[in-house]
Protein backbone atom coordinates (compact mmCIF):
# COMPACT_ATOMS: atom_id res chain seq x y z
CA UNK A 1 0.00 0.00 0.00
CA UNK A 2 1.42 3.36 -1.06
CA UNK A 3 1.72 5.98 1.53
CA UNK A 4 -0.12 9.40 0.69
CA UNK A 5 0.17 12.87 1.47
CA UNK A 6 -2.84 14.70 2.95
CA UNK A 7 -2.60 18.36 1.40
CA UNK A 8 -4.87 21.51 1.69
CA UNK A 9 -5.05 24.71 1.26
CA UNK A 10 -4.80 28.07 4.51
CA UNK A 11 -8.58 28.63 4.18
CA UNK A 12 -8.89 25.53 6.77
CA UNK A 13 -7.46 27.83 9.38
CA UNK A 14 -5.87 25.03 11.04
CA UNK A 15 -3.10 26.22 13.99
CA UNK A 16 0.59 25.79 12.96
CA UNK A 17 1.64 22.84 15.64
CA UNK A 18 -1.37 20.76 14.34
CA UNK A 19 -0.36 21.26 10.63
CA UNK A 20 3.06 20.12 11.64
CA UNK A 21 1.87 17.21 14.69
CA UNK A 22 -0.02 15.88 11.37
CA UNK A 23 2.25 16.60 8.35
CA UNK A 24 -0.06 18.06 6.94
CA UNK A 25 0.65 20.58 3.61
CA UNK A 26 -1.04 23.48 3.62
CA UNK A 27 -0.93 25.57 0.48
CA UNK A 28 -0.90 29.17 0.98
CA UNK A 29 -4.13 31.58 -0.25
CA UNK A 30 -2.82 35.43 -1.85
CA UNK A 31 -4.34 38.25 0.26
CA UNK A 32 -3.73 41.95 -0.44
CA UNK A 33 -4.59 44.60 1.80
CA UNK A 34 -4.20 48.21 1.14
CA UNK A 35 -2.11 47.36 -2.26
CA UNK A 36 0.17 45.11 -0.70
CA UNK A 37 0.21 41.45 -1.12
CA UNK A 38 0.59 38.57 1.75
CA UNK A 39 0.54 34.30 2.20
CA UNK A 40 -1.51 33.54 4.25
CA UNK A 41 -0.04 31.06 6.05
CA UNK A 42 -0.68 29.18 9.36
CA UNK A 43 2.52 29.96 11.27
CA UNK A 44 1.25 33.87 10.01
CA UNK A 45 4.86 34.82 8.67
CA UNK A 46 3.93 37.37 6.95
CA UNK A 47 1.16 39.40 8.78
CA UNK A 48 -0.40 38.17 12.14
CA UNK A 49 -4.31 37.93 12.16
CA UNK A 50 -4.52 39.87 15.01
CA UNK A 51 -2.60 42.78 12.69
CA UNK A 52 -4.70 41.80 9.61
CA UNK A 53 -7.86 42.54 11.72
CA UNK A 54 -6.35 45.93 13.51
CA UNK A 55 -5.92 47.37 9.33
CA UNK A 56 -9.52 46.31 8.83
CA UNK A 57 -10.60 48.23 11.78
CA UNK A 58 -8.97 51.10 10.62
CA UNK A 59 -10.61 50.61 7.34
CA UNK A 60 -8.25 49.43 5.14
CA UNK A 61 -9.28 47.03 2.19
CA UNK A 62 -8.61 43.68 1.58
CA UNK A 63 -8.96 41.34 -1.24
CA UNK A 64 -7.91 37.41 -2.15
CA UNK A 65 -6.83 35.61 -4.77
CA UNK A 66 -8.04 32.02 -5.84
CA UNK A 67 -4.83 29.41 -5.75
CA UNK A 68 -4.69 28.80 -9.71
CA UNK A 69 -3.76 25.57 -11.63
CA UNK A 70 -0.01 26.04 -11.51
CA UNK A 71 0.63 26.70 -7.92
CA UNK A 72 -1.15 23.73 -7.22
CA UNK A 73 1.14 21.57 -9.61
CA UNK A 74 4.13 22.96 -7.56
CA UNK A 75 2.58 21.95 -4.23
CA UNK A 76 1.54 18.45 -5.45
CA UNK A 77 4.27 17.77 -7.87
CA UNK A 78 7.30 17.21 -4.90
CA UNK A 79 5.27 14.52 -3.32
CA UNK A 80 4.74 12.60 -6.53
CA UNK A 81 8.12 12.87 -7.46
CA UNK A 82 8.91 11.50 -4.36
CA UNK A 83 6.46 8.39 -4.81
CA UNK A 84 4.09 9.67 -2.42
CA UNK A 85 0.25 9.43 -3.49
CA UNK A 86 -1.64 12.74 -2.84
CA UNK A 87 -5.31 13.34 -1.50
CA UNK A 88 -5.86 17.09 -1.53
CA UNK A 89 -9.29 18.36 0.83
CA UNK A 90 -10.41 21.37 -0.51
CA UNK A 91 -11.85 25.01 0.22
CA UNK A 92 -15.65 24.87 -0.69
CA UNK A 93 -16.57 25.02 -4.09
CA UNK A 94 -19.58 27.25 -3.31
CA UNK A 95 -17.57 29.77 -1.61
CA UNK A 96 -14.55 29.24 -4.33
CA UNK A 97 -13.28 28.78 -7.43
CA UNK A 98 -10.31 27.51 -6.16
CA UNK A 99 -10.95 23.71 -6.04
CA UNK A 100 -12.18 23.60 -9.58
CA UNK A 101 -8.04 24.70 -10.49
CA UNK A 102 -7.06 21.99 -8.13
CA UNK A 103 -9.15 19.41 -10.03
CA UNK A 104 -7.75 21.00 -13.07
CA UNK A 105 -4.19 20.35 -11.82
CA UNK A 106 -4.59 17.03 -10.70
CA UNK A 107 -5.77 15.58 -14.56
CA UNK A 108 -2.84 17.04 -15.51
CA UNK A 109 -0.12 15.83 -13.31
CA UNK A 110 -2.05 11.89 -13.33
CA UNK A 111 -0.93 12.39 -16.86
CA UNK A 112 2.84 13.17 -15.27
CA UNK A 113 2.64 10.46 -13.18
CA UNK A 114 0.37 7.66 -14.39
CA UNK A 115 1.37 5.59 -11.73
CA UNK A 116 0.85 7.48 -8.96
CA UNK A 117 -2.69 8.09 -7.92
CA UNK A 118 -4.17 11.84 -6.84
CA UNK A 119 -7.42 12.06 -5.05
CA UNK A 120 -9.33 15.39 -4.49
CA UNK A 121 -12.19 16.34 -2.34
CA UNK A 122 -14.55 19.23 -2.16
CA UNK A 123 -14.41 19.36 1.60
CA UNK A 124 -18.29 22.12 0.77
CA UNK A 125 -16.59 24.16 4.28
CA UNK A 126 -14.68 26.64 5.52
CA UNK A 127 -12.51 28.42 7.95
CA UNK A 128 -12.14 25.70 10.86
CA UNK A 129 -15.16 23.31 9.24
CA UNK A 130 -12.80 22.34 6.74
CA UNK A 131 -9.58 22.20 9.04
CA UNK A 132 -11.64 19.50 10.97
CA UNK A 133 -12.36 17.29 8.10
CA UNK A 134 -8.73 17.73 7.39
CA UNK A 135 -7.95 16.87 11.00
CA UNK A 136 -10.18 13.69 11.00
CA UNK A 137 -8.73 12.00 7.60
CA UNK A 138 -5.18 12.52 9.10
CA UNK A 139 -6.11 10.46 12.49
CA UNK A 140 -7.59 8.20 10.56
CA UNK A 141 -4.10 8.10 8.26
CA UNK A 142 -2.84 7.60 11.56
CA UNK A 143 -4.70 4.82 12.25
CA UNK A 144 -3.96 2.93 9.01
CA UNK A 145 -6.92 3.71 6.50
CA UNK A 146 -5.25 3.97 3.01
CA UNK A 147 -6.11 7.12 0.63
CA UNK A 148 -8.99 5.74 -1.04
CA UNK A 149 -10.46 4.65 2.56
CA UNK A 150 -9.32 8.04 3.99
CA UNK A 151 -10.97 9.99 0.83
CA UNK A 152 -14.03 7.79 1.21
CA UNK A 153 -14.33 8.62 4.80
CA UNK A 154 -14.49 12.27 4.00
CA UNK A 155 -17.19 12.04 1.59
CA UNK A 156 -19.11 10.35 3.59
CA UNK A 157 -18.65 12.60 7.00
CA UNK A 158 -18.99 15.99 5.17
CA UNK A 159 -22.28 16.72 4.57
CA UNK A 160 -22.39 15.96 8.92
CA UNK A 161 -19.41 19.12 9.18
CA UNK A 162 -21.63 21.18 10.72
CA UNK A 163 -20.46 25.47 10.65
CA UNK A 164 -22.01 27.62 13.05
CA UNK A 165 -20.80 31.40 12.74
CA UNK A 166 -21.77 35.04 14.50
CA UNK A 167 -20.54 38.18 13.23
CA UNK A 168 -20.00 41.43 14.89
CA UNK A 169 -19.80 43.81 12.34
CA UNK A 170 -22.79 43.49 9.36
CA UNK A 171 -21.09 46.04 7.28
CA UNK A 172 -18.63 43.07 6.32
CA UNK A 173 -21.70 41.12 5.35
CA UNK A 174 -22.99 43.64 3.52
CA UNK A 175 -19.69 44.34 2.13
CA UNK A 176 -19.66 40.75 0.30
CA UNK A 177 -23.68 40.94 -0.37
CA UNK A 178 -24.84 38.83 2.79
CA UNK A 179 -27.00 41.36 4.07
CA UNK A 180 -28.50 44.99 2.04
CA UNK A 181 -27.18 48.19 3.29
CA UNK A 182 -30.40 48.93 4.72
CA UNK A 183 -30.47 45.85 6.74
CA UNK A 184 -27.01 46.42 8.25
CA UNK A 185 -27.87 49.96 9.16
CA UNK A 186 -31.12 48.87 10.50
CA UNK A 187 -29.68 45.82 12.72
CA UNK A 188 -26.26 47.61 13.86
CA UNK A 189 -28.86 50.00 15.63
CA UNK A 190 -30.80 47.60 17.01
CA UNK A 191 -27.59 45.35 18.06
CA UNK A 192 -28.76 42.48 16.04
CA UNK A 193 -26.19 39.84 15.55
CA UNK A 194 -27.11 36.91 12.42
CA UNK A 195 -26.46 33.69 13.10
CA UNK A 196 -24.93 31.78 9.76
CA UNK A 197 -23.87 27.91 8.62
CA UNK A 198 -22.83 27.03 5.41
CA UNK A 199 -24.74 24.64 3.22
CA UNK A 200 -25.17 21.71 1.92
CA UNK A 201 -23.56 23.02 -1.12
CA UNK A 202 -20.67 25.06 0.54
CA UNK A 203 -22.33 28.44 0.61
CA UNK A 204 -22.89 30.50 3.58
CA UNK A 205 -26.77 30.83 4.08
CA UNK A 206 -27.90 33.37 7.07
CA UNK A 207 -30.17 31.43 9.48
CA UNK A 208 -31.36 33.77 12.59
CA UNK A 209 -30.96 36.96 13.49
CA UNK A 210 -30.61 37.62 17.57
CA UNK A 211 -30.08 40.65 20.07
CA UNK A 212 -26.83 41.09 21.78
CA UNK A 213 -23.55 39.78 21.70
CA UNK A 214 -23.40 37.07 24.03
CA UNK A 215 -26.58 35.47 22.99
CA UNK A 216 -25.57 35.00 19.64
CA UNK A 217 -22.61 32.81 20.82
CA UNK A 218 -25.07 30.85 23.01
CA UNK A 219 -27.02 30.52 19.73
CA UNK A 220 -24.23 28.95 18.23
CA UNK A 221 -24.35 26.60 21.06
CA UNK A 222 -27.82 25.79 21.09
CA UNK A 223 -27.63 24.70 17.43
CA UNK A 224 -24.97 22.14 18.30
CA UNK A 225 -27.18 20.89 21.31
CA UNK A 226 -30.03 19.91 18.49
CA UNK A 227 -27.15 18.11 16.24
CA UNK A 228 -24.64 16.82 17.55
CA UNK A 229 -23.37 13.42 17.54
CA UNK A 230 -22.06 12.13 20.50
CA UNK A 231 -20.87 15.47 21.28
CA UNK A 232 -18.51 14.55 24.64
CA UNK A 233 -16.56 12.12 22.22
CA UNK A 234 -15.85 15.07 19.56
CA UNK A 235 -13.40 17.12 19.03
CA UNK A 236 -14.32 20.25 18.67
CA UNK A 237 -12.75 23.29 16.56
CA UNK A 238 -13.89 27.07 17.30
CA UNK A 239 -12.43 29.83 14.88
CA UNK A 240 -12.27 33.70 15.85
CA UNK A 241 -12.02 36.88 14.12
CA UNK A 242 -9.35 38.30 16.47
CA UNK A 243 -12.39 38.05 19.56
CA UNK A 244 -10.18 35.29 21.42
CA UNK A 245 -12.37 35.88 24.74
CA UNK A 246 -15.65 35.11 22.76
CA UNK A 247 -13.85 32.04 21.53
CA UNK A 248 -13.20 31.26 24.87
CA UNK A 249 -16.56 31.96 26.30
CA UNK A 250 -17.88 29.64 23.65
CA UNK A 251 -15.86 26.73 24.49
CA UNK A 252 -16.61 27.50 28.22
CA UNK A 253 -20.46 26.47 27.27
CA UNK A 254 -19.51 23.49 25.33
CA UNK A 255 -17.38 22.08 27.80
CA UNK A 256 -20.16 22.62 30.57
CA UNK A 257 -23.22 21.89 28.44
CA UNK A 258 -21.68 18.55 26.60
CA UNK A 259 -18.63 17.71 28.85
CA UNK A 260 -16.07 17.83 25.39
CA UNK A 261 -12.73 17.12 26.40
CA UNK A 262 -10.73 18.12 23.34
CA UNK A 263 -11.01 21.83 22.24
CA UNK A 264 -8.67 23.62 19.39
CA UNK A 265 -9.27 28.14 19.49
CA UNK A 266 -7.51 29.59 16.53
CA UNK A 267 -8.04 33.08 14.36
CA UNK A 268 -9.83 32.85 11.55
CA UNK A 269 -7.37 34.12 8.53
CA UNK A 270 -7.12 36.87 6.06
CA UNK A 271 -8.56 34.99 3.69
CA UNK A 272 -11.97 34.15 5.37
CA UNK A 273 -11.58 36.58 7.69
CA UNK A 274 -11.33 39.34 4.19
CA UNK A 275 -15.54 38.48 4.15
CA UNK A 276 -16.05 37.26 7.84
CA UNK A 277 -14.52 40.52 9.06
CA UNK A 278 -13.39 41.05 12.91
CA UNK A 279 -15.49 40.05 15.73
CA UNK A 280 -16.50 37.03 13.84
CA UNK A 281 -16.56 33.42 15.97
CA UNK A 282 -17.75 30.23 14.56
CA UNK A 283 -18.29 26.90 15.93
CA UNK A 284 -17.69 23.17 14.03
CA UNK A 285 -18.57 20.04 15.23
CA UNK A 286 -20.35 16.25 13.86
CA UNK A 287 -23.88 16.57 13.15
CA UNK A 288 -26.75 14.33 12.10
CA UNK A 289 -27.05 17.61 9.30
CA UNK A 290 -25.57 20.18 8.57
CA UNK A 291 -28.67 22.24 9.07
Amino acid sequence: MSDFKIITDSTSDLPSGLVEELELHVIPMLFTVDGKDYLNTPDERQLSSHDFYELLRAGKNSTTTQINLEVFKEEMRPYLEKGLDVLYLGFSSGLSSTFNSARLAAAELTEEFPDRKIIIVDTLAASMGEGLLVYLAAMKKKQGMSLEETAAFVEDNKLHLAHWFTVDDLNHLKRGGRVSGAAALIGTMLNIKPVLHVDDEGHLIPVDKVRGRRNSLAELVSHMEKTAISPAEQTVFISHGDAPEDAQYVEKLVRERFGVKTVYINPIGPVIGTHSGPGTVALFFLASKRL
